[in-house]
């Protein structure tokens, strides 16, 4: 049995690994942090000319034909570096989606450009009740004539303010197992308002977003009227295993840099990694993060290969790597003692995007109920 990647995606990682080395160091996190966008848009062109936007699509679309495992491979190292940038919102989850469940019109207008970086998207789903499933969907869209016309909020929309277009889940029947509908809105559409949110991850953008009586035409709607949850659950669990990714590098950079820490600090003569309450730590820490890694890439292959099981894993690989980045990460803080509790030291920042993930498409809890639901039980 062979679990590694291959010669390709190796390469990919070290590729992006070198990259981001030089562009996407902390102080330059720390600076986008403060600007009003949050990210670099050079930067932006440069990954786009890498080809990082273009890896999950066919190249029918101007993609590079290959899947979700290779994406996992650019995340995890944007998670290790906590790059800015909305390669996630966009490709992970709005282009996944449209992939999967777009007409074949809708696909050919918009995934190219997604893959040459001309346009981006998103997806807004969450409301006031905060939840990640079909249930917490109360934002009405009413039919009128041969258009839908949407009033209402969506919360915690990621990068909308970048973004042409968004796949907006609304509800269109009192369906308890669906009765939504999928809508493709212009981001810029007249009655369409924004208001950007305050996150504990200052490199990560959310935004509420207002539909005052917004007319979008009935040729927008992806997938099946009424089917919109069946069209969209597919995307999300692609883009629980991109989240998955970027947590688990987060975690690998925290404890390589509290290793690193551990070996050089000296309390008493001796390096603190000497000491068994830190070095078993340590230890633990090595032990999440593997753990969450292992799930993580059979989630990638098993949504690439679309086995039955496949939203199971996800919501394992979410639910085991949420909990493990926060511990991981919290740990690493309390190894570095007083200096890592301070603004300038980078502990703060590997934190702040764990808890983001944690939150981020259902914390542990939901995806452990989705897993008991997997279980029958």
């Amino acid at each position: 049995m062979d679990f590694g990647f291959n010669e390709e995606q190796e390469l990919l990682r070290s590729q992006a690994r070198d990259f981001l080395d030089r562009e996407c160091g902390s102080a330059r996190v720390r600076e986008l942090m403060a600007t009003e966008d949050g990210y670099d848009e050079g930067m932006w062109r440069r990954m786009v000319e890498l080809g990082w936007t273009a890896i999950p699509f066919p190249e029918q679309y101007g993609g590079l034909g290959l899947g979700i495992v290779d994406l996992v491979v650019v995340l995890e190292e944007m998670g290790r570096h906590t790059t800015p940038a909305p390669l996630q919102s966009s490709v992970a989850l709005a282009g996944t989606t449209l992939l999967l469940a777009g007409s074949e019109e809708q696909r050919a207008r918009l995934l190219p450009g997604i893959c040459d970086g001309t346009g981006r998207g998103t997806v807004a789903l969450v409301e006031a009740s905060g939840r990640w499933d079909a249930h917490g969907v109360q934002l009405r869209a009413q039919q009128s004539g041969d258009a839908y016309v949407l009033r209402g909020e969506k919360l915690f929309v990621p990068d909308v303010h970048v973004s042409d277009w968004m796949l907006v889940a609304t509800r269109t029947a009192e369906n308890s197992g669906d009765g939504l509908t999928l809508l493709l809105v212009d981001s810029r559409a007249p009655r369409v308002r924004t208001r950007r949110l305050g996150t504990i991850d200052q490199t990560r953008r959310l935004f509420e977003v207002g539909f005052d009586d917004v007319e979008v035409p009935a040729d927008a709607v992806i997938g099946a009227p009424g089917r919109g949850w069946a069209a969209l659950r597919r995307g999300l669990d692609r883009a629980l295993v991109a989240v998955s990714a970027e947590l688990c590098g987060t975690a690998q950079r925290a404890m390589e840099m509290s290793v690193d820490y551990a070996k050089t600090r000296q309390q008493f003569g001796r390096p603190i990694g000497a000491y068994q309450a830190v070095s078993h730590k340590l230890a633990d820490m090595l032990v999440q993060v593997e753990s969450a890694k292992s799930l993580t890439y059979y989630a990638a292959w098993a949504v690439d290969n679309d086995v039955p099981e496949a939203p199971l894993a996800a919501s394992m690989a979410k639910a085991y790597a949420s909990d493990a980045a926060r511990w991981v990460t919290g740990a690493a803080i309390q190894v570095h003692g007083g200096i890592g509790f301070t603004w300038e030291h980078d502990a703060h920042l590997f934190f702040k995007r764990a808890k983001w993930g944690e939150a981020t498409f259902g914390d542990a809890a939901h995806h452990r109920a989705r897993v008991a639901e997997a279980l029958d039980l």
